[in-house]
């Protein structure tokens, strides 16, 4: 029988993704059991506490067991946290030291949304592909700017280590990991039982973008707020940074440096946002949008829009204005 650890973290976190997961993980025991004899894993919540609180004290989980107990693992979970990443990290410092160990005795681990970040603080992450919450982006690739992130997938997967998009996406992750240990079947099960749309590819729908000014980079700051206030006019990036004495070359990476984006990117993901806005909130066509945002080709819109949204413009559209007949 393998062995699945779910963390429970020291500090403030998210109770919805412990007790989920381990729901998710015990109904596919059970069904698993069914046709199999045996159950699958031995599930475990472990942590450095006997009792640990939640919001406030109004929930508690008191983990099976400490981590020190547990000489071996097969699969580890790692919860999400809450957004005082630092304190997080530094108050499970020997969390961190055992997953190192379990990694390389050939553990896999898991981690849903923001515990990216105590994920990222092992140095596993270095070099490899990792998702969280759209919202913690700028936040991790400041923080840990090694790690290769991907905030626009739901689930990555590299070398033992899964990683997932925000809140409840981690429903998906949960039935990726069920279905790589159990099998389709056992997935499409639980999937029905909790009513999990499987197989999503992306959080890209979700994402609203909002850009990191808390660089220091005044420049680059007054740039992004130019892009904005300038949406619906035509500039090209030579002029835009013409505009502030600065070569574009050295324009692009202080710009690239400062947000994660390019001028280009940057300016594509202003216009897409204040078009998912519109397509939310009025009647008015994919044709008036396009123009609002600065577009005049219809081809080019819809590739940008897809490429940041994952959907075309008509379909968000339908997706999230219900008022359109």
């Amino acid at each position: 029988m393998k062995q699945l650890t779910i963390l429970v973290p020291e500090g403030e976190n998210n109770l919805s993704s412990i007790v989920g997961s381990y729901k998710i993980f015990a109904k596919a025991n059970a069904f698993w059991k069914e046709r199999n004899v045996s159950e699958r894993f031995n599930i475990q919540l472990a942590g450095l506490s006997k009792k640990v609180a939640f919001h406030n004290g109004l929930f508690s989980v008191q983990p099976h067991t400490n981590i020190s107990s547990i000489k071996k693992t097969d699969l580890i979970i790692i919860p999400s946290l809450n957004h005082n990443y630092k304190n997080s990290v530094k108050c499970n410092e020997k969390l961190v030291d055992w997953m190192v160990k379990q990694y390389e005795q050939g553990a896999e681990i898991a981690t849903i949304c923001t515990g990216a970040f105590l994920l990222a603080s092992t140095g596993l992450l270095d070099g490899k592909s990792c998702s969280t919450h759209w919202s913690a982006a700028v936040d991790l690739r400041k923080m840990y700017p090694k790690v290769n992130l991907q905030p626009d997938k739901f689930i990555t997967d590299e070398n033992r280590i899964y990683t997932n998009g925000g809140a409840y996406s981690f429903l998906n992750l949960i039935i990726y990991l069920i279905e790589k240990h159990f099998d389709r079947q056992t997935a499409i099960y639980c999937a029905k039982v909790f009513q999990i749309e499987i197989d999503r590819n992306g959080q890209s729908e979700f994402t609203i973008f909002t850009g990191q000014k808390l660089h220091g980079d005044d420049m680059v700051v007054k740039a992004q707020s130019y892009i904005e206030s300038k949406l619906y006019e035509k500039f090209s990036i030579e002029e835009l940074s013409a505009r502030f004495a600065v070569g574009r070359r050295n324009f692009d990476r202080r710009f690239i440096k400062a947000t994660g984006n390019t001028p280009v990117e940057y300016l594509q993901r202003v216009k897409v946002e204040s078009a998912k806005k519109a397509f939310e909130s009025s009647r008015k066509s994919v044709n008036e949008v396009m123009y609002e945002v600065g577009y005049s080709d219809v081809k080019a819109f819809r590739e940008v829009f897809r490429k940041i949204t994952g959907m075309s413009p008509l379909e968000y559209k339908g997706k999230y204005n219900k008022t359109v007949v």
